[in-house]
């Protein structure tokens, strides 16, 4: 059995020294999940080259797919004992915010206080400048943002910024006419 192994890996390994030098740089960015118009651009050839690099080092290697070939020669170029490749794990977009420590003390006083509160008297408090960016926006904004990239509100929630929106036009409306109206005002007398 071990052998027959030996025998694959054999096999393997001279399908991949036929490779072209021009095949390898390819798959090389295929492993570094490129497509073929930006492997194109990367190495100043059309993207039908690259295709045609691609498809004739898949057949040379006897495999179906760009990623498989790409694998084949990140793990034959590595060095022994060394994985080209990380392990995907999958993570949550939303990161729960921090625990706050249950102990307060010496270790508060360190943090970085509000500018209006700096240097007053007063109870040691554990605001700071980080936690009050946190709190700013109690509403959340109708628009994807760097910490909420989903829409998730509610229908509730989504109504009132309907509302909110329409009420801030309802207002902006009637200060430019009031605006046109003093203008007119001032031109006409």
């Amino acid at each position: 059995m071990s052998e027959q192994l030996r025998s694959e890996d054999e096999g393997v390994d001279a399908r991949l020294d036929r490779l072209t030098d021009g095949q390898r740089e390819c798959l090389r960015l295929v492993a570094a999940h490129h497509s073929s118009k930006e492997i194109a651009a990367k190495l100043d050839i059309s993207p039908h080259t690259v295709d045609q690099r691609i498809r004739i080092a898949l057949h040379t290697l006897g495999v179906a797919r760009r990623q498989q070939a790409a694998r084949m020669l990140a793990d034959h170029e590595a060095a022994p004992g060394e994985n080209p490749y990380q392990r995907l794990i999958r993570q949550s977009p939303h990161i729960p915010a921090e625990v706050e420590p249950a102990h307060s003390g010496p270790a508060i006083d360190k943090q970085i206080r509000h500018v209006d509160r700096a240097g007053g008297s007063g109870p040691v408090s554990s605001n700071t400048e980080q936690d009050a960016a946190s709190f700013r926006y109690s509403l959340p904004l109708p628009f994807a943002t760097r910490h909420r990239p989903r829409n998730d509100m509610g229908i509730g929630m989504r109504l009132m910024w309907i509302v909110l929106i329409a009420i801030g036009a309802t207002f902006a409306a009637g200060m430019f006419m009031a605006g046109l109206e003093s203008l007119a005002r001032l031109l006409s007398g």
